[in-house]
């Protein structure tokens, strides 16, 4: 390991990867993946015998002028009644010729950022033109960045937001709307947070549903992101089913991980031809909106390309380089 390899605290992360150059980088993740041009190796996530925790390694190369990076951590879900967010992780950057050890960034920042930013490009993808209002569930830190995220694809007038603790979702809402000046309204339940809306995001970590289908208006679009091992799953069986789409990051990695997709591929509602790759629907492969009243649902648990592509983003911002997407 040499002196010059760059070691960046989350602030500074925060300070070179803005909202839209993450969106950028996400934009370009996919549009790999949709070329296979991208090399993803299997995720791991493995639940920890001693806690609730879950450990994870993601590794990934986006391009040929990119190196491979490694990302290592742990979901702790006990950290969001300790005001910590439920994600921390490093990342290791390798030189795309060498091998050598190029970067070491703070991977908490890195996975809020381009977590939010992927599900930009899934609503400006997969969302309806006149798309401007979000029901949000969720208050913690993942579901702030979703609102920042989607305010840059999309005219957002409004959002509602609802998460199970009435202090959190009330300071959530004075925040969001200080910060994008725009009426963001706490409400009581869950189905008051969708009721009507067009977009939708669930970023919880719920184990059980807290989106029901039944509650969809026609044209909707629900990005979720909560549903990361195959034991969980905050949305239903019912909101799959409504679904004309169910776009996913991966299908290897859905079919493995993704809990309602797990469930609806074991009951047969779901076959595995029925997943598209959100890269795929990026880059104009495959159609997953047909028609201004389809419902489309597409689940996240976050794949290994989204943080190459957000690390290298990073990397080149250091270095004073323009960014290659």
């Amino acid at each position: 390991m040499t002196d010059d390899v760059l070691r960046l605290t989350d602030e500074q992360v925060l300070e070179l990867l803005d909202t839209d150059r993450a969106i950028r980088s996400q934009r370009a993740a996919f549009t790999a993946l949709g070329e296979g041009t991208a090399d993803l190796p299997g995720k791991i996530m493995h639940p920890s015998r001693h806690d609730d925790s879950v450990v994870f390694c993601y590794l990934a190369r986006l391009s040929p002028d990119t190196g491979t990076v490694a990302k290592v951590g742990s979901v702790n879900p006990g950290n969001t009644a300790a005001g910590l967010p439920t994600v921390h992780a490093v990342i290791n950057a390798l030189d795309p010729v060498t091998g050598e050890l190029v970067a070491v960034l703070d991977g908490t920042a890195v996975t809020t950022l381009r977590t939010a930013a992927a599900s930009a490009v899934a609503f400006d993808t997969l969302a309806t033109a006149d798309s401007a209002e979000l029901g949000l569930l969720g208050s913690g830190t993942q579901a702030r960045a979703h609102a920042r995220a989607v305010a840059r694809v999309r005219p957002l007038r409004s959002v509602r937001l609802w998460s199970p603790s009435p202090e959190r979702r009330a300071r959530a809402a004075r925040d969001l709307a200080a910060e994008l000046g725009i009426p963001v309204v706490a409400v009581d339940t869950p189905r008051e947070a969708v009721t009507g809306l067009p977009m939708v995001a669930a970023c919880t970590l719920s184990s059980t549903p807290v989106l029901h289908g039944d509650w969809l208006t026609p044209g909707c679009t629900v990005v979720s992101v909560g549903s990361f091992e195959p034991t969980r799953s905050e949305v239903d069986q019912e909101t799959v089913r409504r679904a004309a789409a169910v776009v996913v990051d991966d299908p290897e990695t859905a079919r493995d991980h993704t809990g309602p997709v797990v469930t609806a591929l074991r009951d047969g509602l779901l076959t595995p031809d029925d997943l598209i790759p959100l890269g795929a629907a990026v880059t104009g492969r495959r159609q997953a909106r047909t028609g201004s009243d389809d419902i489309v649902l597409h689940l996240s648990v976050g794949i290994g390309v989204q943080d190459a592509a957000a690390a290298w983003a990073v990397i080149d911002a250091a270095r004073g380089r323009e960014h290659r997407s």
